[in-house]
């Protein structure tokens, strides 16, 4: 015969917690009191909303127009901080983007002007420089023509004569005037 272990300070608990069909029943009692609870609730909540009927609905419309209210109002928040996080972005690459402009048109000045006095090509300061000498020689001498600014100088200088307006007519109205005729063939 087997020998059975005495009861002691183990006992019987012991024996049952390692029995799994045990186990099983216990969890399937628990489970069945947890869903007999959950039937149980959903019958009052039922019963509930019979009785207090359109008073519950109204309820509940009040409370989700004001959550909606509350939900918009935080989104709008933060709609609205997020537009100024990418107006503030914005701006920040602007200023970098006209800030490397600036660069690159100083550096390109610079090579233009570095190249230009290679050549020998005259800056505006050296131009200026000359013009403030010839007026300084200029007033010195009383028999020297006095010469014209330099700015109405290099106006003229660029402005084109006037056409006259006969020229232009009689361009106008022949505008075949030199080209041979052809003889017609009969």
């Amino acid at each position: 015969m087997a020998k059975q272990k005495k009861p002691g300070k183990k006992g019987r608990d012991t024996h049952d917690a390692l029995d799994p069909q045990a186990q099983a029943e216990a969890m399937a009692r628990g489970m069945s009191e947890s869903a007999q609870q959950i039937w149980l609730a959903g019958v009052g909540a039922f019963a509930r909303a019979q009785s207090e009927g359109n008073k519950l609905f109204e309820s509940l419309v009040r409370e989700g127009m004001g959550f909606e209210k509350t939900a918009r109002e935080a989104a709008g928040h933060q709609a609205e901080a997020m537009r100024e996080a990418m107006e503030s972005r914005v701006g920040q690459a602007r200023e970098r983007a006209n800030e490397t402009w600036k660069r690159l048109e100083t550096a390109f000045e610079s090579r233009v002007a570095e190249t230009l006095g290679r050549l020998g090509v005259p800056t505006r300061a050296d131009i200026a420089e000359l013009n403030a000498k010839l007026d300084a020689l200029a007033a010195r001498s009383p028999a020297a023509p006095r010469r014209a600014p330099a700015v109405k100088a290099a106006a003229a200088k660029r402005t084109p004569p006037a056409t006259p307006r006969k020229t232009v007519r009689k361009a106008v109205k022949s505008p075949r005037a030199g080209v041979a005729k052809r003889p017609r063939a009969s």
